[in-house]
């Protein structure tokens, strides 16, 4: 079966089964929607700064939590009426699991091998949702309790100011004591260290001191899940969620590919953070870098697809922007899709009701792709070390007369279909006409189309279209280059194909 993973929050399931009658049964379902699919590996997570089960070791995220109190008890006092209201569906019904003696998390693991599915857990390293507010009710009182650990205590001008410093023994002794648990607590078949919730790890200026600090966790992980793996009599895997550039990577303290090298890790998956889908990660020189080693790669697709990082308001992927992202990747050779942020509500991709369980059935595979209508969008990088040179193709700023260029990766050519370029004007719109406006892809001119709207998601501002020669287009790397009589910005670039 052609592999997908899919990570399941810390949160989602709790908060959007709060209505509902509870009990093992109907808790160890939800994994029944993911069999029969490409979906072979399910990543459970169970934490934030809190977890979501009665942890020994960190606060479970009902810690002082009064199911009988009024919605501005002194554990959700710092939110908003409606704030309150979301945060206690979660609260409770974790709570009330708990109470009930169900573990969701056991459940899950011994109900997806029932299922054929591999069931993994995924530990955020460090997850700060809600730093800017300190008594959110989502923070562990050992965050509260000791800002000299944090990674910037001087200052504060965005969240990740206040993330754990792991240059702290203290902070990697608190980190490895929930692996421990959670290794001892659930059977699962891999246990994977999300370095991306939130990425940055380090004191700004101390990343290179701080890289063997983590390749040394790495190692006492690697050494207990040995351990537990001989003990449980089956393969406990190691995976380590990544930065989407070796170098960024490198640059924030995680030194992936010494970790492959060194046998610590089985998979990397390289991703952005959360702002936007990557299409176009430097998949080429990873696998380079995991030459002669045994470490798989994997790429982590995100939920939005927004083109430049100045661009605002969220713009969920759809059924046919996945499988363009998908089948780009597994050209180029990955070895597994990764889902994150794709649950099955409420964060959720476009149309899920509709769409959900046809994706999850097609983008494992490029012969489960074959002859589907997808688009491929170019978008950006979220994710970069403090201080490095940050680039964006979009927008692209055409002056009267010039020419300026973009590249879309297409993954495979179909054998045959229909090829259409969608450029997103962000201004100079008024102007732009069939006569204003010349395209060439690949050296040859493309027909004008006029005025369109794409199907969502489409960007917030005027589109056009103009027709790709089928002979013209490549599999692979397609370039695009634009001239334009007039000023405008160009913000969104697609391939579209039918």
């Amino acid at each position: 079966m052609p592999p997908i993973s899919l990570n399941e929050d810390n949160s989602h399931y709790f908060a959007t089964r709060a209505d509902q009658a509870l009990d093992a049964q109907r808790v160890a379902s939800w994994v029944d929607q993911y069999a029969d699919t490409q979906v072979d590996e399910l990543l459970l997570s169970p934490n934030s700064m809190r977890t979501s089960y009665d942890s020994a070791v960190w606060d479970p995220i009902w810690r002082h939590y009064d199911p009988d109190g009024p919605d501005d008890q002194p554990l959700l006092a710092s939110l908003s009426p409606e704030g309150a209201r979301r945060a206690r569906r979660w609260i409770h019904t974790a709570w009330r699991l708990a109470q009930q003696g169900i573990d969701p998390y056991a459940l899950w693991i011994a109900r997806s091998r029932d299922q054929g599915i591999s069931p993994w857990l995924s530990m955020r390293m460090n997850d700060i949702h809600n730093v800017d507010d300190e008594a959110c009710y989502i923070h562990s009182e050992f965050w509260r309790s000791r800002p000299d650990l944090r990674r910037v205590p001087w200052k504060f001008s965005e969240w990740t100011d206040r993330a754990f410093d792991y240059g702290q023994a203290e902070v990697r002794a608190y980190h490895l004591a929930l692996v421990r648990e959670l290794l001892e607590r659930y059977d699962c078949d891999g246990l994977e260290l999300d370095w991306m919730r939130f990425g940055y790890h380090f004191r700004p200026g101390y990343e290179a001191e701080g890289a063997p600090l983590l390749t040394e966790f790495t190692a006492q992980v690697r050494e207990l899940a040995d351990a537990w793996q001989e003990r449980r009599g089956h393969p406990i895997r190691l995976a380590a969620r990544v930065p989407s550039r070796p170098q960024t990577a490198l640059d924030l303290g995680m030194d992936a590919s010494t970790w492959a090298r060194r046998g610590l890790v089985d998979r990397l998956v390289i991703t952005p953070f959360w702002a936007t889908v990557e299409t176009d990660m430097p998949i080429e020189t990873w696998q380079m870098l995991l030459v002669d080693t045994q470490t798989e790669l994997a790429t982590g697709l995100e939920l939005l697809v927004r083109p430049y990082p100045a661009y605002q308001g969220p713009l969920p992927n759809s059924l046919e922007t996945v499988r363009g992202a998908a089948a780009s990747f597994l050209q180029r050779g990955v070895e597994r899709i990764y889902l994150f942020n794709y649950m099955d509500s409420e964060t959720a991709m476009l149309d899920a009701a509709n769409d959900y369980a046809t994706m999850l059935r097609e983008i494992g595979s490029l012969q489960t792709l074959a002859g589907k209508p997808r688009r491929h969008v170019v978008t950006y990088a979220d994710t970069w070390a403090p201080g490095e040179p940050r680039a964006a193709a979009l927008p692209l700023v055409c002056t009267p007369g010039g020419w300026e260029t973009a590249r879309v990766h297409i993954g495979p050519k179909p054998q045959h279909g229909h090829a259409q370029l969608i450029l997103g004007l962000i201004d100079g719109v008024g102007g732009m006409t069939g006569e204003s406006l010349r395209v060439y892809v690949n050296g040859h001119a493309c027909a004008w189309a006029g005025p369109t709207v794409p199907p969502s998601p489409s960007p917030s501002f005027p589109t056009v279209a103009c027709t790709i020669p089928w002979d013209a287009l490549h599999s692979g790397y397609n370039a695009i280059q634009v001239h334009a009589a007039v000023a405008a910005q160009i913000g969104w670039v697609e391939i579209a194909l039918r």
